[in-house]
């Protein structure tokens, strides 16, 4: 592996690293009553109110309807997220210490397997929320209606607008992918060594 491309691998694990700091991603509500919105921010270890009260607010709300509080100390996935992308970002210091081709090959699988397993927890975790629902203590009733937010995008959910969409550090994982993809894809390797090209003589 080429220089240029050990420092490329670098930079996507500081990018990956930096994903422990920065958040994740982040739901949004919107109704009449709440012009203003509530969020909800999901980092690597935890997961917080946009704003001092909007947690707790969100959670008052959610009673309402049934749905479980969010708890993030009950939350497994925030205890073991921190450890993968610390991991990840090790795993891509490695291979460009190592700088062998196999080795990046190895560590794009894991990371494409890891984003893909992230995504689908999550609309799980989404999923077990908005569905799950305490209906005999529920204060609203509405037969048939589910309140899972979207993946990505925007829903109605009663009169609330439900956005949900990656935030920083999200983006910074997806553009550490990138740059190591990048270096596959553009075989940046040490190039193969060729013979000498000779003139013919007549």
């Amino acid at each position: 592996m080429s220089t240029v491309a050990r420092w490329t691998i670098a930079l996507a694990s500081a990018l990956i690293l930096s994903a422990l700091a920065l958040p994740l991603w982040r739901i949004q509500l919107v109704a009449p009553q709440y012009p203003e919105g509530l969020g909800m921010v999901i980092r690597a270890n935890t997961v917080s109110g946009a704003s001092a009260h909007d947690l707790q607010s969100i959670n008052s709300l959610n009673h309402y309807i049934g749905m479980k509080a969010i708890e993030p100390a009950q939350i497994t996935e925030l205890r073991v997220i921190p450890w993968l992308i610390a991991g990840l970002a090790a795993a891509g210091v490695i291979v460009a210490l190592v700088g062998r081709k196999t080795a990046l090959i190895a560590w794009l699988l894991a990371f494409a397997a890891a984003g893909a397993i992230g995504l689908w927890d999550f609309y799980r975790w989404e999923y077990s929320y908005g569905h799950d629902l305490d209906i005999a203590h529920a204060i609203i009733k509405v037969p048939g209606m589910v309140y899972q937010p979207p993946l990505i995008g925007s829903k109605q959910l009663l009169n609330f607008t439900a956005v949900s969409l990656p935030a920083a550090g999200t983006y910074a994982i997806g553009a550490a992918f990138v740059l190591a993809a990048a270096v596959f894809v553009l075989g940046n390797f040490a190039p193969s060594r060729r013979a000498p090209v000779t003139e013919a003589h007549a």
